[in-house]
């Protein structure tokens, strides 16, 4: 087992990991920028190293920095969390090359599901439904308009190195592809440098399904069943919950058994999501792969009882898992909240906290690295706060989740807690009947 893991990463994250290893007796380095040196997460770890100012290019994003806390600090794994380094193949491979264990997936691993294109054309391989479009990356024009004709519109347009939205277009007729080509290989490439393209069948009043997998070194992987993220904005998760309200127990078998055939067939190792689309007649289509921890782990952990940070580490380490499948017990909802001003468009409000009061009580989990007093930067995701809640049934977990966000006090900047407060009150989300379209009609109430 490890004696000391650094976390290459901040915030909630950060400290959720600290939790987990201090827990096992495993040491624990933080990193930080100038920014964040009065973060939780600096203040819980054994030891902590500055990488760099507040620009996340000059610290949490700089290689060699974290590489030489990890080797100051005597660091024997490095656990990346989630987004900056914990999906970058050239890092995974770094930290090989200085014999630091890294608690993901190998580079090579990465490579092969981190280009879009290229994963949908592996899952075809292992017989995981794909959604019907281009097989590879589109070379041309000529090709993309070929291909929207022969699979019929609407479809999407995706950037093949992309995320959180960037570089996708809904194409719903022959004369907006031009358009819609031109504008999201221009946004991909300004946002990754790549400007490749793929193209997809545009799935009608989609669900956004995902199923946590575990995968170990010996080639056996598990699932622990479905987390529903529909609700978004701009392709930007705001709540998730488990069970999905709109799954059937043929569909998470059916989904969950392609999850472990699509994990089992790359030799995944670790914790990973195999994520979905599904339609309004329950068809279920490959979207990608994360091979990461996800932000919204925890709503798992409180259905089926299962720390995924402590069997990241022990997979990590060589341990192989039992292999058994979970499936939810209870119901959990997750609540992302921002520092953004849900009145005025979800505008970012970084800012000092003056007042911080988190909610109590059971079946109500805090997952935060701030506090009174705290100063929430610019510069990095406007993510301050998770709060979770677990109850028998889906009805008491959003009564229990109204109670404990009208319990959560936060003064001196704008929060999305108002934005939650009232989506747990509307009638399309309470009847389970929404897409993740929802957020396109919802208007937020004075």
């Amino acid at each position: 087992m490890f004696k000391k893991i650094l976390i290459a990463n901040r915030g909630e994250i950060a400290l959720r990991v600290i939790r987990t290893c201090k827990e096992m007796g495993i040491k624990t380095v933080a990193v930080y920028s100038t920014a964040d040196a009065e973060s939780l997460h600096v203040r819980f770890a054994d030891e902590a190293v500055c990488i760099g100012p507040p620009s996340s290019a000059e610290s949490y994003l700089k290689m060699s920095n974290i590489i030489s806390a990890a080797e100051i600090t005597n660091a024997d794994a490095i656990h990346p969390g989630y987004g900056f380094l914990s999906e970058n193949a050239k890092f995974s491979n770094l930290c090989e090359e200085h014999n630091i264990k890294f608690i993901g997936a190998t580079g090579s691993m990465i490579d092969q599901m981190g280009d879009k294109a290229n994963a949908k054309s592996t899952m075809k391989k292992a017989g995981v439904p794909c959604v019907p479009g281009s097989e590879g990356v589109i070379t041309d024009f000529q090709e993309c308009e070929k291909l929207a004709k022969e699979t019929g519109y609407p479809v999407m347009l995706k950037a093949s190195a992309g995320g959180g939205g960037k570089g996708m277009r809904a194409v719903w007729k022959a004369e907006d592809l031009k358009d819609a080509w031109d504008s999201a290989r221009q946004e991909s490439k300004a946002a990754f440098g790549n400007n490749d393209m793929y193209m997809e069948k545009l799935i009608e009043e989609p669900r956004h399904i995902e199923i946590q997998i575990v995968g170990d070194s010996y080639g056996k992987a598990c699932h622990l069943s479905e987390r529903d993220c529909s609700v978004q904005r701009r392709h930007q998760k705001l709540t998730e919950e488990t069970p999905s309200p709109f799954m059937t127990d043929e569909l998470r078998e059916n989904m969950g058994n392609a999850a472990v055939k699509a994990a089992e067939f790359i030799k995944y190792e670790g914790a990973g999501t195999v994520e979905f689309l599904v339609d309004k007649h329950r068809n279920f289509y490959f979207m990608e792969m994360n091979t990461r921890i996800q932000v919204e782990h925890p709503i798992t952990e409180e259905v089926v009882n299962y720390d995924l940070i402590r069997e990241q580490i022990l997979v990590a380490a060589g341990v192989p898992i039992s292999g058994k499948n979970y499936y939810p017990q209870l119901h959990s909802i997750e609540c992302r909240i921002n520092a953004e001003d849900p009145h005025n468009n979800f505008r970012p409000a970084p800012g000092r906290i003056t007042t911080f009061h988190a909610p109590g009580g059971h079946g109500v989990r805090m997952d935060t690295h701030v506090y009174a007093g705290y100063m929430i930067p610019p510069n990095y995701d406007s993510m301050i706060a998770k709060l979770i809640v677990t109850a028998q049934t889906r009805e008491e977990a959003i009564n229990k989740m109204k109670r404990a966000l009208d319990e959560f006090v936060i003064e001196g900047v704008k929060t999305t807690i108002p934005f939650h407060r009232q989506l747990m009150e509307h009638p399309d989300y309470v009847a389970g009947n929404y897409t993740t379209k929802f957020m396109e009609d919802f208007e937020m109430k004075a």
